[in-house]
């Protein structure tokens, strides 16, 4: 049996309560709330390893409560809509979302998604307790020793640049907004210009990519921000 906690917020009660025996189901301890507000109270009171959220919340709506949560943690995140356009979408991936369903929606296949991003999560938790090598195409980070290689040459990069790559490295296929990049990497306290992730993205882009204008490592996902890998 798993035994994770998943956090669900959804003023739907019929659907939350079948996803909810779904889950139980798998194993899984569920925690339900029909309000941002009340998801937002659970969220720091019962410390999710994955929280599922709908966009349209009473009281708090589920693109902040998804910000608010993605300020504290790098737990999946996964929103769902009823509408059909890419609006939500887009917005919520940029807010920090994992994933994204439309509904209606299979609770099957919510299992299942539930299922691989934990999956993931927990790998790359593994990853960065042992400091092991994170390995990429031709791309080698030592995240122990700071060290990076492309090709098996060592690329040489400031403490900041090396930061920012393991940052996104870490967590590949996932967009990130350059105000979440900032505030992992830069930190809350840190009151410098936010236009320097723009920098730093092009410096590491000369430094590791074959062709900067074509990049196979950094990608930038218009309108929301960056990734590291991926389609």
């Amino acid at each position: 049996m798993s035994g994770e906690k998943i956090l669900i917020v959804d003023d739907e009660r019929e659907i939350t309560e079948l996803v909810k025996d779904y889950l139980e189901n798998e194993g899984y301890e569920v925690i339900m709330a029909f309000d941002g507000e009340e998801g937002l109270r659970l969220y720091h009171d019962k410390q999710p390893d994955l929280a599922v959220l709908d966009i349209m919340l009473p009281k708090l709506e589920g693109t902040e409560l998804c910000r608010q949560i993605r300020n504290h943690s790098t737990i999946p995140i996964i929103m769902l809509s009823a509408k059909k356009n890419d609006i939500d979408k887009v917005l919520s991936l940029g807010l920090g979302a994992d994933d994204y369903m439309t509904k209606p929606f299979s609770p099957s296949e919510l299992v299942a998604r539930v299922k691989a991003h934990l999956r993931r999560y927990f790998h790359l938790s593994e990853v960065k307790a042992k400091n092991e090598t994170l390995k990429y195409l031709d791309l080698e980070l030592d995240t122990k020793g700071h060290n990076a290689y492309v090709a098996g040459k060592a690329v040489e990069l400031s403490a900041k640049e090396f930061s920012l790559l393991s940052f996104l490295a870490t967590s590949q296929g996932q967009v990130f907004t350059r105000e979440q990049i900032f505030n992992q990497v830069w930190g809350y306290d840190d009151f410098g210009d936010i236009n320097t992730i723009t920098v730093h993205i092009r410096r590491l882009r000369e430094k590791i990519e074959p062709n900067p204008a074509a990049p196979m490592y950094i990608k930038t996902v218009w309108g929301v921000g960056y990734k590291f890998g991926g389609k």
